[in-house]
């Protein structure tokens, strides 16, 4: 051990460790109608990710209804951004079908769907899954994407509608995990590829952005705060806003040639490079 070495742990003795501090210098596309025409449903779509999706899909030229459990948060999110607002909550099987005849209704022809509804419950270790958390989070995260997707499908089919789904899953379900969080995303990723597939003759694509941890009220970091987390990639946690932009993408018609593509958003951290 050099000298200077001894030297900063002396004064990380004295002082303490310092504290990191990171802000995100972030540049976002300018609205250019690029989802003009579009009439797209946003589940979760009240706050976090769910919100700054849909006021950037609004930004973009696109008629949206959001929806979720907590209607006092959308009717907030719907006055802010400009659009309309169902309440909803996926893990309600039998109700799936109703509101996306309602919500088609109300958008006068529904063609997007964007699957953002999810829950992670951070059970400490595999021994604190309990069958409740188990339970919970497979009906919200993949159960009712699932059915939620039948029923637009079915939508889009009998009406001979051109359409585009789009799933938000997780860079955890590009690892192996040993929590019901991580395997819902990966199994997500598993349907991306299998809709894309059956799908592709009538029109409709079938997509995922794959967030890392992103500030929200889900992983406790605000966007306004203390972005660093060593962890990740780039030291920091990605604003919801990033992904929005790479979700507007998808939705648009100018990534046409792509179906079946889960798009991790968390520059490279899931890549197992051999030299890592």
């Amino acid at each position: 051990m050099d000298i200077n070495q001894l030297k900063r742990i002396g004064r990380y003795i004295i002082k303490g460790v310092p504290r990191v501090t990171v802000k995100a210098d972030i540049h976002y596309t300018s609205p250019s109608g690029k989802l003009a025409g579009k009439k797209i449903i946003v589940t979760g779509g009240g706050k976090g990710l769910g919100a700054s999706m849909a006021e950037k899909f609004v930004a973009e030229g696109a008629a949206v209804l959001i929806s979720g459990r907590n209607e006092n948060a959308l009717k907030e999110c719907a006055k802010k951004i400009g659009c309309q607002y169902l309440t909803l909550d996926v893990q309600d099987t039998p109700s799936l079908d109703a509101f996306i005849s309602n919500a088609d209704r109300m958008l006068e022809g529904v063609d997007c769907l964007v699957n953002n509804a999810g829950i992670s419950l951070h059970e400490p270790s595999f021994f604190d899954v309990t069958p409740d958390t188990f339970d919970s989070q497979i009906a919200t995260n993949l159960r009712g994407g699932f059915f939620l997707t039948q029923s637009f499908t079915k939508l889009l089919l009998r009406e001979k509608r051109k359409g585009n789904v789009l799933f938000v899953s997780s860079e955890t379900g590009e690892t192996a995990d040993i929590r019901p969080y991580g395997f819902t995303k990966a199994a997500l990723n598993s349907l991306v590829q299998g809709l894309a597939c059956l799908f592709v003759s009538n029109g409709i694509r079938v997509n995922a952005v794959a967030p890392g941890i992103t500030a929200s009220d889900m992983t406790g970091f605000s966007p306004d705060g203390d972005l660093y987390l060593a962890g990740n990639a780039t030291r920091r946690v990605y604003l919801p806003e990033e992904v929005a932009e790479t979700a507007c993408f998808l939705l648009s018609e100018a990534s046409g040639c792509i179906s079946g593509q889960v798009i991790v958003c968390n520059n490279g951290k899931t890549i197992n490079p051999r030299w890592k």
